[in-house]
């Protein structure tokens, strides 16, 4: 589906969290938008390796602004939004004057972003919502509160639901959401997975040293944070090493985040940090080694409300390249994964030990647990599969 020829449909996307690039999915929607005759341009933060504050990539215009800090309580995720919002209002207005737009696509967390697509709204400027975090049950499991910071959280939802022309959901438990919480028409949501592409996730030969010596390595790629469960990783770590003796298996853990220096620090604490190594944030050729070299990879999300509801991209590359997951059994982690993986009570970090030595003594199970996910990928989960659904959204948004 191309958009008519004549003057083109200009779309305007405010990420807040993530430089693009750098947030795969918004880099590949812009892209998808772009072959399919949309003009694009796209507001982000500046971060490693994407310091410009304004560059043309692939025919997509990029404006960036700072982000002086990576918040750290309820206070310090208030002044990071209402910096990162003052500057988006201010490069919207840049890109308005010299560019221009027809929409705005927003893509929270936080949401904030639909107060700039109100003012817009005034000069015929339609607004889409783009949803990639459920932030009331994302603050729940940061801080464990329902406070008034929280009902706030709720009540930008709503707004932000209620301006929104169309919305897109990443899975079918946040359409749920959009529709019930936030009172959007069923025909108004589209569910767009965030899908893999796999030219870029290349099955490669193992990296034997990244084994530190040993038999086999438990592989991890993700965000160091709060809610990814890290901590669940390192007990299952101490508990396989200490409890069951075993000390053939090592374990990479792959990503930067608020939480890194602390479960550094975890895993001096449980005394093996020997058997860990924190890549911190990694180049794409690291992360494959990393991901190729593993015998399984896990997914120690914490259970709770946010990860249940939640599609975490990490379970669908871990498929695109083969490998199989063990991780707590949350709704949408068993919707992606389905045979590819093995599912743990919640929070339980022996029976995630237990799942993960079940696969590691038994090559043939890893194989074709391997082979289904990476079957699935292929045929059901790419992101050339989303990209119909993705422009099914914008012709309806445009034609409303």
């Amino acid at each position: 589906m191309v958009v008519s020829a004549g003057k083109p449909y200009r779309v305007l996307v405010i990420v807040e969290n993530l430089p693009v690039p750098f947030d795969r999915r918004v880099w590949q929607e812009c892209n998808a938008l772009k072959d399919a005759g949309y003009e694009v341009n796209v507001i982000c933060p500046t971060g490693k390796d994407y310091e410009s504050k304004y560059e043309v990539l692939n025919d997509i215009h990029i404006f960036r602004h700072d982000l002086s800090f990576e918040a750290k309580g309820s206070l310090g995720y208030f002044l990071e939004y209402s910096l990162a919002l003052f500057w988006e209002f201010f490069l919207a207005w840049k890109v308005f004057f010299t560019r221009g737009f027809d929409c705005i696509h927003a893509c929270n967390p936080p949401d904030t972003i639909f107060l700039i697509g109100a003012v817009f709204r005034l000069f015929g400027k339609k607004f889409l919502f783009d949803h990639h975090d459920i932030n009331p049950e994302l603050y729940i499991a940061k801080f464990g509160r329902q406070d008034l910071f929280y009902k706030c959280l709720l009540l930008f939802e709503k707004l932000t639901f209620r301006l929104a022309t169309v919305s897109i959901a990443t899975n079918q438990s946040y359409r749920k959401i959009a529709i019930e919480r936030g009172g959007m028409p069923e025909d108004r949501v589209f569910v767009v997975r965030s899908g893999p592409k796999l030219d870029r996730l290349q099955i490669l030969e193992p990296v034997p040293e990244l084994k530190h010596g040993r038999e086999f390595m438990i592989g991890y790629v993700g965000v160091i944070g709060q809610q990814e469960g890290i901590q669940y990783l390192l007990k299952m770590m101490q508990y396989i090493v200490f409890e069951q003796k075993r000390d053939d298996i090592h374990c990479t853990v792959v990503g930067g985040g608020p939480a890194l220096d602390d479960m550094k620090q975890m895993a001096i604490d449980l005394g093996v940090d020997s058997y860990v190594t924190f890549t911190g944030r990694a180049p794409d050729r690291l992360l494959l080694e990393v991901l190729n070299t593993a015998d399984v990879c896990v997914n120690p999300d914490e259970g709770n409300e946010m990860n249940d509801k939640s599609t975490m991209n990490k379970i669908m590359e871990y498929m695109a390249l083969g490998k199989p997951i063990v991780q707590f059994d949350l709704t949408e982690g068993r919707f992606s994964a389905q045979e590819a993986s093995l599912y743990c009570r919640w929070n339980d970090h022996v029976d995630l030990a237990d799942k993960v030595l079940e696969l590691l003594a038994s090559p043939e199970k890893r194989q074709k647990m391997g082979e289904f996910g990476r079957k699935r990928v292929e045929q059901v989960l790419e992101w050339s599969n989303e990209i119909p659904k993705l422009l099914k959204a914008y012709e309806t948004l445009r034609n409303a």
